[in-house]
């Protein structure tokens, strides 16, 4: 297998890189991390202990995957994200002890195949990001994400869907962009099979 790992970079030797990524100036990948086939890990990324990140993803610049967060196949993460992880965060206990890693409970987070989310958003524990979804920049993500829905605010609410494309879909569900048309499944939007 082949990837890069710029100097500066912290990788451990328990942490998985698959063939073609690279990880770039000061970014730390700790153990039992993975990093999936051609993913782009950017300056000052944190991918912290035991988080999945699938084939073909871009983490950018600054962004904080902290333990508990799953990437799914072709995610985009934009500059200086912040997956969170405690839903109760405290610094130490009710008798003043401070907190160990047996005081708390990681939060899971997912984020579905192809679903981009915007620089500077923040994603609190135990959300699912649908595929395809866009999370717009600044946005303070506190509920689930439908496939293909289009987020943003804080607390992030849906302003309608989006393509494959990251156009936004018109009133009939249509991209004006690449023309691809979409149905309503579930709580979320599925592409139409071409031609209906």
């Amino acid at each position: 297998m082949s990837f890069r790992v710029h100097p500066t970079a912290e990788v451990s030797e328990r942490a998985t890189i698959g063939d073609g990524a690279s990880i770039w100036h000061q970014a730390q990948v700790r153990e039992g991390a993975v990093v999936g086939p051609g993913c782009i890990i950017g300056k000052g990324v944190y991918v912290g202990a035991d988080v999945a990140v699938g084939a073909n993803c871009k983490v950018q610049n600054y962004s904080c995957l902290y333990e508990g967060v799953t990437l799914e196949d072709g995610v985009f993460i934009g500059p200086e994200v912040v997956f969170t992880n405690d839903r109760f965060p405290r610094a130490i206990n009710p008798d003043g002890t401070i907190k160990s890693a047996d005081d708390w409970h990681v939060g899971r987070s997912v984020v579905k195949y192809g679903a981009a989310v915007g620089s500077r958003s923040v994603i609190v524990p135990g959300i699912t990001i649908g595929r395809w979804a866009l999370i717009g920049a600044g946005s303070v993500v506190t509920k689930d994400v439908p496939d293909h829905a289009l987020v943003v605010g804080a607390p992030a609410r849906q302003m309608g869907w989006v393509c494959v494309c990251a156009q936004r879909l018109d009133e009939q569900l249509r991209c004006p962009g690449c023309g691809r048309g979409f149905r309503p499944l579930g709580p979320g939007i599925a592409e139409r099979d071409p031609g209906t």
